[in-house]
């Protein structure tokens, strides 16, 4: 039976409107890893510290494409929420064309500054040449790359949240057979790492751009549509937390590498890499719910139904909690292992990443409280707030944590920064859930 936006939410039936998008954003986290694999064990650790190092200048432009679906989605849910379907496809329409001419303008300013930005962040010598290639080529789709991740949120707004799921698996099957083509067995190192995942970001752009300008089944088509200012304007506002979050962590993971260089070289760069890598998949269950849920919560927000609200807000924390101390067992269980797949060649390599997990680990048992509640006020079309724990917890709770405890702790200050700075992000989630409580009337 198909579950619409206007329907009552039990456990049940959120969990199986959110898991499409769950698996969505696990699935486009782990062919994300891909590259590092093939890279770090078929290309060697210099040039795997090269993508992890560049990675993180990539993620802020592909993250503009969040900014956009977000924002936009929670928009369009509440426009859809007031019965107004016309407007919702207009607003759905200008998004979309405004996010396409946003990346190509980025491809080519990303082309154009990569080396030199790359330089400043202290690489030299191969490493800056590596990084170089492998970013230029990634740049060459970040108009798709944003189209992909605009969509990922945008097809649960327009009802078809499997539909986006598919889509994705695709995306990611491509980038996986391709890696091990080109990595593999043509041994094209990092040009081929970067080619493989530039065609299937163009595969879950651009598949998504042909489904809604066609005929469809879902809520949202592209069509005509009129430059709005104002709708532009909220779009990237209610979004901004988003974006701020995305940027600020990769803004932060620079400031991170800067660090390890200094405390660890070149390993401490490849094993954050791992961290990463890991970090990406767990945290996207928590992002995927948290994508999914949002147009419910949007829709009822529009519709006035506060009881709904009520119930999807206590249910959500409820689904976060569970899903934490599953991700905290799941880190645990798998460190060794895990490390041992990315790293296992250099003995020193593979201890310096397993102690840094076992004490990185504990950031799962708090990340997905500031992660949903971020997004529960995007939701609610209130972008200052969501922004606001979004940017404490992303990036001033950060900077501090990763630069002063490295001079109490060492190297370990750098992995206990980002289970200190979770901490922090809970507390003040909470204080704003209690605030704004009596405003949008979830409690």
């Amino acid at each position: 039976m198909r579950i619409q936006l206007s329907d009552h939410f039990n456990y049940k039936r959120l969990l199986r409107y959110t898991l499409p998008s769950i698996i969505m954003l696990v699935f486009t986290s782990i062919y994300g890893v891909v590259d590092g694999f093939f890279v770090s064990n078929f290309a060697g650790k210099t040039p795997f510290t090269a993508v992890n190092f560049i990675m993180p200048f990539l993620m802020i432009l592909g993250s503009f494409g969040f900014m956009f679906g977000t924002g936009g989605g929670a928009l369009i849910a509440k426009t859809l929420g007031e019965g107004k379907p016309r407007m919702a496809n207009d607003l759905f329409s200008l998004i979309v064309y405004t996010s396409a001419v946003c990346g190509i303008v980025l491809a080519a300013l990303g082309i154009l500054f990569i080396r030199p930005l790359t330089s400043m962040l202290g690489a030299d010598g191969q490493l800056l040449e590596d990084s170089v290639v492998y970013g230029r080529i990634i740049l060459l789709a970040i108009p798709a790359y944003i189209l992909q991740y605009e969509f990922q949120c945008l097809f649960a707004t327009a009802g078809k949240p499997t539909l986006g799921l598919c889509v994705t698996m695709a995306a990611g099957l491509t980038n996986i057979v391709l890696d091990a083509l080109f990595v593999a067995v043509l041994h094209l190192s990092l040009c081929g790492a970067a080619a493989a995942t530039a065609v299937s970001q163009y595969i879950g752009g651009i598949i998504p751009l042909i489904y809604f300008a066609r005929p469809n089944k879902s809520l949202l088509r592209l069509g005509k549509t009129h430059f709005n200012g104002r709708w532009l304007k909220n779009t990237c506002i209610n979004g901004s937390s988003e974006l701020t979050s995305n940027i600020s962590m990769s803004l932060v993971s620079m400031l991170y590498n800067f660090q390890l260089l200094k405390y660890a070289g070149e390993d401490g760069v490849a094993a954050y890499g791992v961290l990463m890598y890991v970090s990406l998949v767990f945290q996207a269950v928590f992002i995927g719910y948290s994508v999914g849920s949002a147009p419910v919560i949007s829709y009822h927000y529009g519709a006035q139904n506060h009881d709904e609200l009520k119930s999807l807000l206590k249910k959500s924390l409820i689904l976060i909690g569970l899903f934490s101390v599953v991700m905290f067992a799941s880190a645990n269980l798998l460190a060794e292992p895990l490390s041992y797949i990315f790293v296992g060649y250099d003995d020193g390599l593979f201890r310096l990443t397993l102690r840094g997990f076992m004490i990185f680990s504990f950031s799962f048992l708090f990340s997905g409280h500031a992660i949903f509640s971020s997004s529960f006020f995007t939701a609610l079309n209130d972008g200052l707030v969501s922004a606001a724990i979004s940017f404490l917890r992303t990036f001033v709770f950060e900077v501090a944590a990763v630069l002063i405890f490295p001079l109490i702790w060492g190297i370990d200050g750098i992995w206990l920064s980002t289970v200190s700075v979770e901490v922090m992000a809970v507390a003040v989630a909470t204080v704003f859930l209690k605030v704004k409580r009596k405003k949008y009337r979830y409690y």
